[in-house]
Formats: structure tokens, sequence, C-alpha cells
């Protein structure tokens, strides 16, 4: 494994960070500077801890770390698709479909944690 993106977690994340951005598109515009922001921000992030994560990891402090950074963004997503079908901004069937995705990649990232040295 030569590069951060043939991680499964990562390639999972960004899939996910991608179909929440071009979904919030169509979000209403008061939602910009919140919602909007946060839930991008959050599923971004969980890309770059992992990236992170992996140009580290021969530090494996520094690897958990960088991960356990991952998993609480990647924690804080859900939050946010939690709101966002609430507010009524998706449908129960995207939500499950992206909550899916997000649970599936906390769980890669609760593995790597578990597992750092497969990693190094």
């Amino acid at each position: 494994m030569g590069h951060y993106k043939e991680l499964i977690a990562y390639k999972k994340a960004y899939e996910l960070a991608m179909k929440i951005f071009l979904t919030t598109k169509q979000f209403p515009r008061e939602e910009k500077f919140s919602l909007i922001d946060q839930i991008r921000r959050s599923s971004r992030s969980v890309c770059a801890n992992l990236a992170e994560a992996y140009r580290r990891r021969r530090s494996r402090e520094y690897f958990i770390s960088k991960l356990n950074d991952a998993e609480t963004e990647n924690t804080e997503t859900q939050v946010w698709l939690d709101f966002s079908l609430d507010c009524d901004y998706i449908t129960s069937d995207i939500h499950q479909i992206f909550s899916q995705l997000n649970e599936e990649t906390g769980r890669l990232i609760v593995y790597m944690i578990n597992n750092p040295d497969k990693f190094r």
C-alpha cells in the first residue's frame, strides 16, 4: 500500500464527501453559512485526517491521533446528516444511503485505530 488514496476508508470518505457536496447544492440559501458549511467541512476533514495519518504512519501515536480525529469528524458528519433529514433537506432514502456509507467509513477507521501496525 503506497498511497493514502488506496485506503478503503479514504475512498469511502471521499465518495461521501462528494455526494454531500453535490446534495447540499440543493439546500436552502439560508443554510449556506451554517449547515452546508458544517457538513461539507466535517466530511472533507475525515479525508484530510486520513491522509495526514497515513503520511505519518511510522509514528504509531501520531497515526492513531489523526485517526481519532477522523473518527470524530465522521461522527460529526452523521449529526449533520441527521439534521439534514429532520429539516427536510434530504429524503429518508438519501439519509439511509449516506448514513450507511458514513458508518462503513467509521468502522474502517476504528479497524485502523485498533490495528495500526497493519498500516505501517
